[in-house]
C-alpha cells in the first residue's frame, strides 16, 4: 500500500494545519483498512491512496482551519458512512468527544474496527438521523454536528440541527454550490431555531471546490422536529 503520510502532513501544512507523526500513522492505517474493507462492502468510490488522502482525509480536517473547536468539545457526525469527516477529525484532535451515527450497521462495524486498530474511542450509534434527533440522550446534546455530502441542505438541516445545544454549531460540508444550498435552506434554518453564521469557500489541492456552511443554534428546537424521514423528503422545510 502506498505511503500517504508525508503527502498528508505536507498538504495539511499548506493550509496551516499541523499533523504529528502519530496522526499521520493513524491515517495510513485508516487508508489500508478502508481499501481492504471496500472490497467487501461499498464504503467509497475513491480508492487510489493519494485521492483518499486529499479528497477524504484532508477535506475532512480542513473544517479545523475554519472552525475553532475548543478542547473536549462534543461532536456528532450524522450519516458518517465510511467515517468522514468525524474520524479524520478525531485522528487530528483526539480530545474531541465524538459520536458516529449511521443507519447502516455494517458501516459501523467497519468504523469500530478502525477505532480499535487506531486505539481511539468514539460512541457508535446505529440509527437514522431523525430517530436519534428525537431521543433525549442525543437531542440538543452536542456542541457541534457535522455532515458531509449526505443530502441537500434544506433536508440536512432537519436531520442535523436538532442535535445542537444552545449556541452549538452545525458544519455542513458541501461542494461548489454551497451558497445556493444555503439560500434554499433559509426557511429550514429559521424554523429549526438557528441562524446562518457564515459560508467558507476553498479548494482542495487538485482544484475541487468546497463550501463549509456554518449554522448556529439561537433558540430551542420546536418539539415537532425532526419529523419522520418520509415527511422530511416529501415536504422539505
Amino acid at each position: 500500500m502506498e505511503d500517504i503520510r508525508e503527502l498528508l502532513v505536507r498538504s495539511a501544512a499548506e493550509y496551516g494545519l499541523e499533523l504529528d507523526s502519530d496522526a499521520a500513522q493513524r491515517f495510513q492505517t485508516y487508508l489500508e483498512l478502508l481499501v481492504e474493507w471496500n472490497e467487501k462492502m461499498n464504503l467509497t468510490a475513491i480508492t487510489e491512496p493519494k485521492e483518499v488522502a486529499l479528497k477524504h482525509f484532508l477535506d475532512s480536517i480542513l473544517l479545523l482551519k475554519y472552525l475553532e473547536i475548543p478542547q473536549g468539545a462534543k461532536l456528532i457526525d450524522v450519516g458518517t458512512g465510511a467515517g468522514f469527516p468525524g474520524l479524520p477529525l478525531k485522528i487530528t484532535r483526539p480530545d474531541l468527544r465524538l459520536t458516529l451515527l449511521d443507519g447502516l450497521n455494517k458501516r459501523l462495524v467497519f468504523l469500530q474496527e478502525v477505532l480499535n486498530q487506531l486505539k481511539l474511542e468514539a460512541e457508535i450509534v446505529h440509527a437514522r438521523g431523525e430517530e436519534a434527533g428525537r431521543t433525549p440522550k442525543y437531542r440538543m446534546a452536542y456542541d457541534y454536528a457535522t455532515a458531509r455530502a449526505v443530502a441537500p441542505l434544506n433536508l440536512l438541516c432537519e436531520y442535523c440541527l436538532p442535535f445542537l445545544r444552545q449556541g452549538g454549531v452545525f458544519a455542513a460540508m458541501k461542494g461548489p454550490n454551497g451558497r445556493e444550498e444555503a439560500d434554499g435552506a433559509k426557511n429550514a434554518i429559521a424554523l429549526l431555531g438557528c441562524e446562518l453564521e457564515q459560508i467558507q469557500e476553498f479548494s482542495l489541492p487538485g482544484g475541487d471546490a468546497r463550501s463549509l456552511i456554518l449554522i448556529r443554534r439561537t433558540k430551542p428546537v420546536n418539539a415537532i422536529y425532526p419529523r419522520h424521514g418520509s415527511k422530511i423528503k416529501k415536504s422539505p422545510l
